[in-house]
């Protein structure tokens, strides 16, 4: 360009942005956020920022909680399939089960996704489930954001992430500190690898050779696909641990999340404490096995992930049959999977899975 001439005109469109396709995935969405509503919400979507009204004659001294997340690589998985329905569930139950580990009850989320290119479909249905999840869960979706990121994400590239707001007494946070020798330890069942450890999943199922996510295998136990029984939906397990909380002697609960069992049971224990949980008790889902038989070793496994156990409460050794009796009417598959004993502070996990 030749000195006084004027530069050449350029629109954010040309630079990658389609403005018109995000108003449209923001309308796309619209009905779907709506059904998150709950009475406190104040604002609509669309506003710069989500108003909660929270009603504080309910508590004598309410301690806000608050937890983020993402759903990690296993979008992978959803972007190779052409499936995004259920990776927002993923993500509200790793926030909301987080949060619900202090005994705090959820209350609102919101959403950021960066994608290389916005499709508004494909952004509605990732925020349709993450709209669903927050209806399981109970809590509000109100609001979030959606960034174009051109010619730092592929077109067809997401990452998804999210963070929520609970509350809860400050007399009934749960924790370490409560936790007492006897106490049955007890596991509610994951619906499969959950959010944890798709690095180490797709390096040795998706690597040259590996098997075809569409294809069927006898040793999944399964009518799904093999990518089907990979993006199963992270189980929300708050609702249950609040209807737990209040019907039984619970005095902590783990998440059970990167690092396995072992790694997120000792953020439930204090340091005069162990837990010991027999392997004995359960049975892992055959994905586990199917992956781990892809050489994966037994220590690298209970490393990365949760084994079939998604949720653990520690609970009042005389109450476990309650807690049981609760969770069962829930429909929550759950077991005594060990106790609390004296120790320094460790996760002891005794004899083989059957």
């Amino acid at each position: 360009m030749s000195e006084g001439e004027p530069a050449p005109i350029s629109t954010y469109t040309e630079a990658g942005v389609d403005i018109a396709a995000g108003e449209r995935a923001v309308e796309l969405m619209r009905a779907r956020v709506a059904r998150t509503r709950r009475a406190e919400v104040v604002d609509e979507l669309g506003g710069f920022a989500g108003l909660f009204r929270l009603d504080v004659s309910r508590y004598r001294e309410p301690l806000l909680a608050t937890a983020t997340d993402g759903v990690g690589t296993k979008l992978v998985i959803a972007r190779r399939l052409d499936r995004h329905d259920t990776v927002g569930l993923d993500l509200v139950a790793m926030v909301v089960d987080d949060l619900v580990a202090c005994g705090a009850e959820p209350l609102f989320l919101t959403d950021y996704i960066a994608c290389g290119r916005v499709v508004p479909e494909r952004i509605s249905e990732i925020v349709g489930g993450v709209a669903e999840g927050c209806r399981r869960a109970g809590c509000a979706l109100i609001g979030g954001e959606t960034a174009e990121h051109p010619g730092v994400l592929d077109p067809d590239e997401y990452d998804l992430a999210g963070a929520g707001t609970g509350v809860v007494e400050a007399s009934d946070v749960l924790g370490a500190a409560r936790v007492r020798p006897g106490d049955a330890v007890i596991g509610m069942a994951s619906s499969g690898l959950h959010s944890n450890g798709f690095s180490l999943v797709r390096h040795v199922l998706l690597q040259g050779g590996g098997p075809d996510l569409h294809d069927r295998f006898d040793e999944l136990a399964s009518t799904q696909t093999l990518g089907e029984v990979l993006l199963t939906p992270t189980r929300i397990y708050a609702p249950d641990c609040l209807a737990l909380a209040a019907a039984a002697d619970v005095h902590a609960f783990a998440h059970i999340t990167g690092g396995g069992l072992a790694a997120n049971l000792v953020r439930a224990l204090p340091p005069e404490l162990d837990a010991v949980v027999d392997r004995r008790t359960w049975t892992p889902p055959p994905v586990f096995r199917f992956v781990a038989e892809r050489g994966v070793p037994p220590a690298e496994m209970e490393r990365a992930f949760n084994m079939g156990v998604g949720m653990v409460a520690m609970v009042a050794g005389d109450d476990a049959d309650r807690a049981l009796a609760v969770l069962r009417e829930r429909r929550v598959p759950a077991w005594v999977l060990g106790k609390v004993v004296p120790g320094a502070g460790a996760a002891r996990l005794v004899g083989s899975h059957p």
